[in-house]
């Protein structure tokens, strides 16, 4: 079982989105949440609020029940967005580029099966 949470348009360049989900990933949901919510970087609200988002979508999608210590974030992906153009006046005349990135974040959460024991031979 998985689900996915996707947000665009996130006004955050993807380079400073990548730095933070780089220490939630292949962890499970609990213990991500633990780790960003002791981040000091803006955008880590964002990803939270993604990740249970994402954590919600499974619980509508499916009627079983979960533990949710078993829930683990299988992707997580900053990608690039559109970039807003803008341009601030110079000496003698001339204009210099503004670039306002944006970041599109894709979560995806799935339930970690729990392999079965084999008996000893």
């Amino acid at each position: 079982m998985q689900a996915r949470a996707v947000r665009k348009h996130i006004r955050s360049s993807p380079l400073k989105m990548r730095r933070v989900i780089n220490l939630v990933r292949d962890r499970s949901v609990p213990e991500a949440v633990a780790i960003l919510d002791y981040m000091p970087q803006k955008v880590t609200g964002v990803v939270e609020k993604t990740i249970r988002s994402a954590v919600y979508n499974l619980m509508d999608q499916y009627d079983e029940r979960f533990d949710e210590g078993a829930l683990q974030l299988k992707e997580i992906r900053a990608d690039e967005g559109p970039t807003f153009q803008r341009h601030q006046a110079r000496a003698r005349g001339r204009a210099a580029p503004i670039r306002k990135r944006t970041t599109h974040l894709k979560v995806v959460v799935a339930v970690e099966e729990e392999e079965p024991e084999e008996a000893a031979a």
